[in-house]
């Protein structure tokens, strides 16, 4: 008795929990369902609206008595050049008092109903119908009106690849065995790491300093969040600005003390050559810029997090720390950085998983030229700028399993109760 009670209130939660589930499945999952779905399609851009008869009709003879003769041109053609169209039909709707003449098998008249059925049509198929129709009195006592007033329909039927049964793993492999997937991914992966990891230790330096009680904390702590609250837009191309080699700021100090002899062009240099300490370094510049632009811009989002941290850690340990003689680097060290790894950890995986699906600023920046070429503005590329919907699909389907496996190996190694 009980276990069914049970079970009934279990049928009821279900039942009341339906739509939620339906909700969730509409905006979360359907569209990851629907990418998944295309990257696993030969689709491109083109193949969005299926193919299809297009007619335009014109008057070739128009009577002025009644016996005279109408004569209506169809011009027709099918919207693909290799894909076949099935069970054309052909409507038009008549002024009354026509008559059709002409005699065409394919082409039958019900009252003021025309229906020409034409079968099927191969890609590219053009064809010129010429129809002839008697004018009656009931078209004289209208008063003669253009056989053109109603337009022309066309009907067939032709195969969708977004819903036929055709599924191929060609996309991943032109994706993946393309020259620019493997430097694209590797990029990827520093941006994302660097990235990340700049951020947060921006993040803890900030709050470390603003932790301490100074007049104009407030002030400071609400300047440091402008980088997080300014539209991505006009932070980009401030940056571009300030680092153009004609009028930037940067190139005009650097030339100012002579730091270096010509402008430089930071965000369209792939690598520069660095001399440190007599050892010459190729470092990936535009990158490097990238990265050190998503690291200033999202270090407030850390900096809130670990600055909320800092004010939950009781006085009573560093109280301690201060009665064992302790050093402020051994303060931060043994007392607040374990007191922190809960959510640094968050915060790195927050911004890891966000910082490898960005788009945007490296796109605004230098438009993944330079060596900054990102799986994400590959995405765009295969999508948008070559019209392969299906490669586009394949690539991001390929973000989603990168980072899946990061969130099963983050979950996994994770540090206990964090």
């Amino acid at each position: 008795m009980r276990g069914t009670l049970a079970a009934r209130e279990a049928r009821l939660a279900y039942l009341m929990l339906t739509p939620t589930f339906a909700i969730v499945f509409a905006i979360v999952l359907f569209p990851v369902l629907a990418n998944f779905w295309i990257a696993f399609k030969p689709v491109e851009l083109g193949d969005l609206r299926p193919p299809e008869p297009i007619v335009r009709e014109r008057l070739r003879s128009e009577a002025t008595a009644v016996g005279g003769d109408v004569v209506v041109r169809y011009q027709m053609r099918s919207s693909s050049l290799d894909v076949a169209i099935r069970d054309v039909v052909l409507f038009d709707a008549l002024p009354a008092g026509l008559t059709l003449t002409t005699d065409d098998p394919r082409c039958e008249q019900d009252g003021r109903d025309l229906a020409c059925v034409l079968g099927t049509w191969e890609g590219g198929h053009r064809e010129n119908l010429d129809l002839t129709f008697e004018a009656g009195p009931a078209y004289a006592d209208a008063g003669f009106p253009d056989p053109l007033a109603t337009r022309p329909q066309m009907r067939g039927r032709a195969p969708n690849v977004l819903t036929d049964a055709t599924f191929t793993l060609d996309n991943f492999r032109r994706v993946i065995g393309a020259p620019d997937f493997w430097p694209a991914l590797r990029v990827t992966l520093w941006y994302t790491v660097f990235g990340t990891i700049g951020s947060i230790l921006l993040g803890l330096f900030a709050a470390q300093l603003l932790h301490a009680d100074f007049l104009g904390k407030g002030v400071l702590r609400g300047v440091f969040l402008f980088p997080y609250v300014a539209p991505v837009i006009a932070a980009a191309f401030a940056w571009a600005f300030l680092l153009d080699p004609l009028s930037g700021n940067v190139n005009a100090v650097l030339k100012e003390y002579g730091l270096v002899e010509q402008a430089v062009n930071f965000l369209s240099r792939r690598t520069a050559t660095v001399d440190l300490f007599g050892l010459e370094l190729a470092v990936p510049m535009a990158l490097t810029v990238v990265i050190l632009f998503e690291a200033w811009r999202y270090f407030p989002f850390a900096f809130l997090f670990i600055l909320a941290r800092f004010q939950a850690i009781p006085q009573d340990m560093y109280e301690a720390a201060d009665v064992d003689g302790a050093s402020p680097l051994q303060r931060f060290w043994y007392v607040t950085l374990p007191q922190l790894v809960g959510i640094l950890s968050t915060l790195f995986l927050l911004r890891f998983i966000w910082t490898f699906n960005k788009f945007d600023d490296i796109f605004l920046l230098t438009g993944g030229a330079a060596g900054t070429k990102t799986l994400t503005v590959q995405v765009y590329d295969q999508a948008f700028a070559l019209a392969d919907l299906g490669a586009g699909a394949a690539v991001a389907v390929v973000l989603f399993v990168i980072l899946a496996t990061f969130m099963i190996l983050y979950f996994r190694f994770a540090p206990e109760g964090e």
